[in-house]
């Protein structure tokens, strides 16, 4: 069997940058363990498939260890494909998932994206956590439905910080949200989810859905510039919409090849 692959390079202005995410379009779902294999071959945070079904597609997401219930980037790299590579022409396109019904439409630059929100709770700053962000000034710490959020006191820091992946992976939950005000943006964030099989994600779009309100209450207003990353880094715009979250991000092809299973 031949599948066609794509890799995209997501919330990036140019290639090199953002998340990099594949995408395999399909006719008809594969058993779990060959999407599962194709996942883990890939060795990227996540490989997005799609199957359409009437006036939508069902989208799944697998990082290299597992399925996830919430994927952001690789959301935007499916929109982007089928925007830009199999001619699709609608004003917006609708995806059933894992994580509820997403939405994605053009925008002015790029692409924006209608998820649920993700209010955050408070949360203990317990032993587990301080142990995993030792030597960090932590200001605050929530809980979202899938992550823990720790807001620390620079962006400078943030950049700096050298995490553990085995103490990191001791935090219950999917994984740990490092924040901090921005310096050329209002936020900025790195995310570890060493649990997944991914000790750093370059650009999460799921975390920006409990970073945009909690954020939102501390700043005081609703739309949000956002930079992820370490070494590797991308962009977004964040809208607090109530309920919803509008998450805005560029995206670039990086590939196009053919997997043989």
């Amino acid at each position: 069997m031949e599948l066609t692959i794509y890799q995209v390079d997501a919330f990036a202005p140019a290639v090199f940058q953002g998340n990099p995410a594949a995408v395999v379009p399909l006719d008809e779902w594969l058993p779990d363990q060959v999407l599962q294999n194709i996942a883990a071959e890939n060795n990227l945070s996540e490989t997005a498939y799609f199957v359409k079904r009437g006036d939508h597609y069902h989208l799944r997401w697998f990082t290299p260890a597992m399925e996830v219930r919430l994927c952001g980037h690789a959301t935007l790299a499916s929109a982007h494909i089928l925007f830009n590579h199999l001619g699709v022409e609608v004003e917006k396109l609708v995806f059933e998932t894992l994580g509820g019904q997403l939405v994605v439409a053009k925008a002015a630059a790029g692409y924006a994206m209608d998820f649920p929100t993700d209010f955050p709770k408070p949360y203990e700053l317990t032993k587990t956590i301080q142990a995993a962000t030792s030597g960090l000034n932590i200001l605050n710490c929530a809980l979202g439905t899938d992550d823990v959020l720790v807001q620390i006191d620079s962006a400078e820091a943030l950049w700096a910080f050298q995490p553990d992946p085995a103490l990191v992976a001791k935090i219950a939950g999917r994984g740990l949200i490092l924040t901090a005000k921005g310096v050329d943006t209002d936020i900025a964030s790195r995310c570890f989810y060493p649990n997944f099989g991914i000790n750093e994600d370059p650009v999460t779009g799921s975390a920006h859905t409990l970073l945009t309100p909690y954020w939102a209450a501390v700043l005081g207003k609703t739309s949000i510039s956002a930079v992820q990353g370490g070494s590797r880094q991308g962009y977004l715009q964040c809208n607090l919409n109530g309920e919803r979250v509008s998450l805005g991000g560029q995206a670039q092809t990086y590939l196009q090849g053919t997997i043989w299973v």
